[in-house]
């Protein structure tokens, strides 16, 4: 899989918002796989909402209202 970023700018970014963490050899690489799996998570959410709505195309409506059910259960 082609990396969007490389390695080295993920962990500079990561750094740079967090200076007090000390990361892993291969946190950079969980921090990528995390993304993947919420951008998953976000397109399903969002598919369904548009099903739901009888819509043909996944339109930002779906999106945002996806990004709120995801926070909500990701917060309690």
């Amino acid at each position: 899989m082609k990396r969007a970023a490389p390695r080295s700018t993920l962990r500079t970014l990561i750094k740079r918002h967090k200076p007090q963490l000390c990361l892993a050899a291969y946190a950079d690489l969980l921090v990528h796989l995390n993304f993947l799996l919420f951008l998953h998570r976000l397109a399903e959410e969002a598919r369904a909402n548009a099903f739901e709505s009888k819509s043909k195309t996944i339109k930002s409506e779906h999106t945002m209202a996806a990004a709120k059910v995801i926070l909500k259960k990701s917060r309690g």
